[in-house]
């Protein structure tokens, strides 16, 4: 069944219209008529329903809420991914999969070893598509709640996002002992784990970086003997941290 997100002001009593890009996606992408059943997921509430299409407008579509639908696609972890900012792409699928998985929210870093240099002129752009990303890779995978993609900050300033997490996790190659699963012993008889984790771009994180980091109560960890790229090191931090904390059982 598939699945799409309104806000409040789009519910009202037993009827909710849905508007914006979902009406040309569900009439000429997906062909759904009159009758059919879709769930639709308050993004204020993250109530979800199960509703019947009963009007098809070129502007809107209408629909009959049947049932509410228990869901538990939202894990009770909060994770956040800072990721120093990779070529288009690859923030792409970071954004894609990060979500699939369980990411709350995502926020790129502009690194010294970045490759990418994002003009400012350019970032409204930048959030507004990834934002997107985000928000179909939340429908594909059932969640309750589409991930915030943030505008991208300077690490030198990044102490400020990281003061309300129980732990903050800083992969980087150099690290040789320290793991990702002693770091997450530490915290694991919390309950309600807020997590950020610090992922450097193509050419890493620089040792003054780390240090800056340390300096900020990050905990500096090994992913193993494999050094992996800059995509696939917050898709495997983020499965092992919802694996760890019960997510993915």
């Amino acid at each position: 069944m598939y699945k799409f997100f309104v806000t409040a002001n789009q519910m009202k009593d037993n009827i909710v219209e849905i508007q914006g890009e979902d009406v040309n996606h569900i009439k000429n992408v997906l062909r759904l008529g009159l009758d059919e059943k879709i769930d639709i997921c308050d993004l204020e509430t993250s109530t979800n329903c199960l509703c019947k299409i009963i009007e098809l407008d070129n502007k809107y579509i209408k629909c009959e809420i049947i049932d509410k639908l228990e869901s538990k696609s939202e894990p009770k972890t909060y994770l956040h991914i800072f990721q120093g900012i990779p070529k288009a792409e690859k923030m792409e699928t970071i954004i894609q999969k990060t979500t699939e998985i369980g990411a709350s929210e995502i926020t790129p870093v502009a690194m010294n070893r970045c490759v990418v240099k994002l003009e400012a002129k350019h970032i409204d752009k930048k959030i507004l598509r990834w934002q997107k990303i985000a928000e179909v890779a939340a429908k594909q995978s059932k969640r309750d709640k589409i991930p915030l993609v943030n505008p991208p900050i300077n690490i030198k300033n990044i102490y400020e996002k990281l003061e309300d997490y129980d732990i903050v996790l800083v992969a980087y190659e150099s690290e040789e002992n320290y793991n990702i699963k002693s770091a997450l012993e530490e915290v694991k008889a919390k309950m309600l784990l807020k997590i950020a984790v610090i992922v450097g771009p193509e050419g890493g994180i620089e040792e003054k970086e780390i240090e800056l980091l340390k300096s900020f109560g990050g905990k500096i960890i090994t992913l193993g003997k494999r050094i992996l790229r800059t995509e696939t090191a917050p898709i495997v931090l983020s499965s092992i941290i919802m694996y760890e904390f019960d997510e993915m059982v």
